[in-house]
């Protein structure tokens, strides 16, 4: 599986909303700042998030984002199909519900291919939010607090 700059980013992004603590909403513009990330793509990855139920936006004077669910209940994996659309290794196996690859049935390596998306889906849905957000505030030093963006 290969993760595109969206992937990577938006998991970036909702690592650092989580690792915020529940201080209320972070804004796009504090994370570009310090992810050093353009804000015009963090715009572009926080509306599918939003849409996958991940992120929610407040609007208004200290508005930003907000985890929609408890971080202990979003897994790499949904961030991940939530902007990549899927975390299979390969597109035949990518295929939505009901589809098909037409060489299913004689396929030589399609048990392989079906292997390696479980050994993928089962370590990315396994690491939550919570633990790369737990891990990232673990690096960062006790005097130096996430930026936020002032009034």
């Amino acid at each position: 599986m290969l993760v595109s700059t969206k992937g990577r980013y938006a998991l970036r992004l909702v690592t650092r909303i989580a690792g915020s603590g529940g201080q209320g909403p972070v804004s796009l513009r504090t994370v570009a700042t310090d992810e050093e990330i353009s804000l015009k793509y963090l715009e572009q990855l926080a509306r599918p998030l939003a849409r996958a139920g991940i992120l929610k936006s407040l609007r208004g004077k200290g508005g930003g984002y907000e985890l929609a669910v408890p971080a202990e209940r979003i897994s790499a994996g949904d961030v991940l199909r939530a902007v990549e659309g899927s975390t299979s290794a390969v597109s035949c196996m990518a295929l939505e519900e009901g589809g098909f690859c037409p060489r299913e049935g004689h396929c030589t390596t399609v048990g392989f291919w079906a292997g390696l998306n479980r050994a993928v889906e089962r370590y990315v849905d396994g690491v939550t939010v919570a633990d790369l957000a737990k891990e990232f505030n673990a690096e960062q030093p006790a005097d130096r607090p996430l930026s936020r963006e002032l009034p």
